[in-house]
């Protein structure tokens, strides 16, 4: 990311997000080879099947009920907007979380930092860098968004995160850390952007035992980059596809990576309908419930390294996944209406670019069936 606070920023500098996600059609095609082996390819004609239909309600109906205790009763929309809020200055335009625009239904407030003990998170407000913004002006403002509907979580990790959770005793450490954090600012649950390895064995047992805390309603999201959902051997889609039961939505981030193989073999360069439709039916297709996939884009040029789209592409995407229109040479066999909708590094930059990102892809999301 940009040269700020902890060097965070554009998701291409929201961290270079793409170190990994540069490696090109090479490490894509060689990741995707277990791909092939998972057997993960499209299925018969029509619409997501009954299994699929099942999986999404089931899921649902945990990710979207009551939220944890001092996050309060509330509901995820069956179609949701989810953008990443900058505790730091960047250049982007400087925003209160009272100011985040209203299209939004998740808010991921970017980010929660190590400690000195292995899985243990913290967070601070950079008062100093949002302009003097205050702690308490912090939750108030996060209530007001719960009481407008809106779910607020806390990001864990970005490009330069150092958060690790290897071992029992680290898992036990990010569950109890996380929820201290829920407890005492509000938040409705926790994002995982880590961009840096992943165990799927002590992250899973991390955010299971998050999840027992939290209790019905807890909002868990995730952002891999494109190369950890590869295959389903991948740790981060290995780690998804453990917590199913609880995860509200995948919003891999389709930028600042290399050409990637779609869930047909072909490999797809990014900044197209294709590379987001093609690269989603791996995810669609490898056992996460429609409803637990969503495409996440840069708000503007600005917000990353490369791998930028316009809200167009974004929402013909959505259309050709879910109703099979608007595709490009790709086009899925079959269609996926309970598609969850599009995540966007950031608010701050969506604001900057004028909100063309969020007033043209939060109404299409919200009007999908």
């Amino acid at each position: 990311m940009d040269l700020a606070r902890r060097a965070r920023g554009t998701r291409g500098t929201r961290g270079t997000r793409g170190t990994r996600g540069k490696r090109s059609a090479l490490v894509g095609g060689l990741a995707a080879l277990g791909l092939a082996f998972a057997g993960l390819a499209t299925g018969g004609t029509g619409t997501a099947d009954a299994a699929d239909a099942a999986g999404a309600k089931a899921a649902g109906a945990e990710a979207v009920g009551s939220s944890a205790g001092a996050a309060g009763a509330r509901a995820v929309p069956k179609h949701a907007v989810t953008g990443y809020w900058q505790n730091f200055n960047n250049g982007a335009t400087v925003q209160k979380l009272s100011q985040v625009q209203n299209q939004y239904d998740i808010i991921a407030v970017a980010f929660a930092d190590a400690t000195g003990t292995p899985g243990q998170v913290t967070f601070k407000l950079d008062s100093a860098g949002l302009g003097g913004y205050t702690v308490d002006q912090f939750k108030a403002d996060i209530k007001a968004k719960k009481a407008a509907g809106k779910s607020v979580i806390i990001s864990v990790g970005g490009e330069r995160g150092a958060v690790a959770v290897n071992s029992s005793a680290a898992a036990t450490n990010f569950a109890n850390s996380v929820y201290k954090l829920m407890q005492e600012y509000g938040f409705d649950g926790v994002d995982i952007d880590l961009e840096n390895g992943l165990n799927s064995t002590y992250m899973t047992q991390a955010l299971k035992s998050l999840g027992q805390k939290a209790g019905p309603g807890f909002v868990l999201t995730m952002a891999p980059q494109t190369i950890d959902m590869q295959s389903t051997r991948n740790e981060y889609f290995k780690t998804a596809l453990n917590v199913k039961d609880i995860l509200t939505v995948v919003n891999m981030q389709y930028y600042n990576s290399g050409s990637m193989l779609g869930c047909d073999g072909k490999v797809y360069s990014q900044g197209s309908v294709d590379f987001l439709t093609a690269l989603a039916c791996i995810q669609l297709e490898g056992g996460l419930a429609p409803s637990q996939v969503g495409i996440g884009t840069p708000a503007s040029t600005r917000g990353a390294g490369s791998g930028y789209v316009s809200p167009t592409v974004v929402n013909n995407a959505l259309n050709c996944l879910a109703k099979g229109t608007n595709c490009g040479s790709f086009k899925p066999s079959k269609t996926y209406p309970g598609i969850r909708g599009a995540m966007t590094w950031s608010t701050n930059w969506d604001a900057a670019n004028g909100n063309a990102w969020s007033n043209a892809v939060g109404p299409h999301v919200h009007g999908l069936p």
